[in-house]
């Protein structure tokens, strides 16, 4: 083994060489024997092997097997020194290789070191993308789980940091051909992170590149197969892949094939779904997407089937009026309940693909069903022009940090959701039913274009002329929660009245703020309401 002084001797043969370095073989052959000796000698070889590696391409398998002999030595400042020489190696056909061994690297559990390997394949990324892209993908094929894993983070994470001229077209063309590979079997987080992977790429960005990015999950999510509720896997990985498509959706990529599935397979399940979360409104959640999905939805081959299937699934959600007793109360034991988060989703979907059929109300139902809906229609929208005038007065004049408690920005979603629902109540209660009117989900940003017409909508919903708008939440703070699952506050009223008026508001205040409103306490709190006003 040679000692620090050789390994300085045969360095100096070597740089003073200059042009005839090559013709020093035994010299450059010591230096790398000096990965055999200490601390000392392993770390000036570090140093020494990768600056006069590429001067001789016969030692060149010798050269990268001392090097990562040093890479993984058990002094650490050895391993950095030798990780961060690495990137010289990378010449010509020895590049694959050398970005195979630093994705293998990525496993070190040392953050220094770790950053050192990221920066090596970030530096040899620049000099040969295709070729670091192979010792990537090796790894993520066939490598351990560890370093799977990691190596997709990496591609996930580093990608979007490469300028255009390493991210060719030829270069993206690899990535997707590759990562088409690896979507054979893959982990849920793994597909969303190739999913976020290739939709960042350039080449995908247009029409026919997010197409191919949507039959890409189609055909992950498997929707030729028989749909399982009970399977909890199942349902996971139709939620995963629906995720990743509705934002790829458009007005010229259409989600048809994925809302058919919905209405064929998962709406008459709805019930029956198994969730894969713990915690998680199942329903809610497939309802959501549903209704993401149905405004980009293009011409459907079983409409009227489907539409119908939704239609449904609606009026399970829409109660009839409950009947009342000759005191005027309800004379059920049980009072019908309203999931205002539902039927907002529902509502909407129904909306949407209610347009692409706009006689199927009229004319594909029968006389007796259409007036069974209307009644339905006219009974929520009555218990929601009561509940929309709590909700408002319960937010006017309040801004700023007040709309930012937690039982503030409740009130909020609520609004937003009963103004949805409302809006799109009116429409169809137009004879015939209109499908033109706009809203925004309530869980959705609001487009700026939309504003002056969302504002039309909701100082009309009570019937009056419209009027000046109150001191309250701007439109842009109804952005900011996520409702459950249409559970709103038991203190819905904690506000100011007339003290005249204040014992039976109260009192209608108590029969709405339930966690799930139910529309019988709705209807008689309402008809009270009018008795009471009339007498005072």
């Amino acid at each position: 083994m040679p000692t620090v002084e050789e390994l300085y001797r045969n360095y100096g043969i070597l740089a003073d060489a200059t042009e005839q370095v090559g013709q020093h073989k035994d010299a450059y052959q010591v230096i790398l024997d000096g990965v055999k000796g200490g601390t000392k000698e392993k770390r000036l070889a570090a140093q020494f092997i990768p600056k006069f590696f590429k001067h001789f391409p016969e030692l060149a398998d010798s050269a990268i097997n001392a090097q990562l002999d040093l890479c993984e030595d058990e002094d650490v400042s050895i391993r950095r020194q030798a990780i961060k020489e690495l990137p010289q190696f990378a010449t010509g056909e020895n590049l694959p290789r050398v970005a195979d061994i630093l994705t293998q690297l990525l496993q070190t559990d040392d953050s220094a070191e770790f950053n050192l390997v990221n920066n090596a394949l970030l530096s040899i990324f620049k000099m040969d993308a295709k070729g670091t892209l192979g010792g990537l993908f090796s790894q993520i094929l066939q490598g351990e789980d560890i370093v799977r894993e990691r190596a997709i983070k990496f591609l996930s994470t580093k990608l979007k940091t490469l300028p255009d001229e390493v991210l060719t077209k030829e270069v993206e063309e690899l990535i997707l051909t590759e990562s088409k590979k690896v979507l054979e079997d893959v982990t849920g987080e793994e597909f969303v992170l190739f999913m976020k992977i290739l939709s960042g790429l350039k080449s995908l960005q247009t029409v026919s590149g997010r197409q191919q990015l949507v039959e890409l999950v189609a055909e992950q999510a498997d929707l030729e197969q028989t749909f399982n509720p009970a399977d909890p896997d199942c349902v996971d990985r139709l939620l995963q892949c629906t995720r990743q498509a509705v934002p790829l959706f458009s007005k010229n990529v259409h989600s048809t094939r994925f809302v058919t599935y919905f209405c064929e397979h998962v709406l008459p399940n709805l019930s029956s779904l198994t969730t894969p979360v713990e915690g998680l409104d199942i329903q809610l959640e497939v309802l959501k997407l549903l209704a993401e999905m149905s405004s980009f939805c293009g011409d459907m081959e079983k409409l009227e089937t489907n539409l119908k299937k939704l239609f449904d699934k609606l009026l399970e959600y829409m109660p009839l009026p409950p009947e009342e007793a000759e005191n005027g109360e309800n004379a059920g034991n049980e009072e019908p309940k309203l999931q205002f988060s539902y039927v907002e989703c529902l509502l909407y979907s129904f909306h949407q693909l209610g347009r692409k059929l706009p006689d199927f109300l009229t004319a594909k139902l029968n006389a007796e069903k259409l007036k069974d809906f209307k009644i339905r229609l006219q009974y929520f929208a009555r218990g929601l022009q009561v509940y929309i005038r709590q909700l408002r007065l319960a937010l006017q004049g309040k801004t700023g940090e007040a709309l930012k408690t937690e039982e503030n920005k409740i009130k909020v979603v609520a609004l937003k959701i009963t103004n949805n629902i409302n809006v799109l109540i009116k429409d169809l209660f137009h004879i015939p039913p209109s499908y033109k009117s706009t809203v925004t989900l309530s869980w959705k940003p609001v487009q700026k274009a939309e504003l002056g017409q969302k504002r039309t909508n909701e100082d009309t919903t009570s019937g009056s002329p419209p009027k000046k708008a109150a001191a309250g939440p701007k439109r842009d703070a109804r952005q900011i929660y996520n409702p459950p699952s249409g559970k709103y506050s038991s203190n819905l009223g904690n506000f100011n009245y007339d003290r005249k008026r204040q014992p039976f508001l109260l009192k209608l205040t108590l029969g709405i703020g339930k966690s799930v409103l139910t529309v019988g306490k709705i209807d008689t709190c309402y008809q009270k309401y009018r008795c009471f006003m009339r007498k005072n």
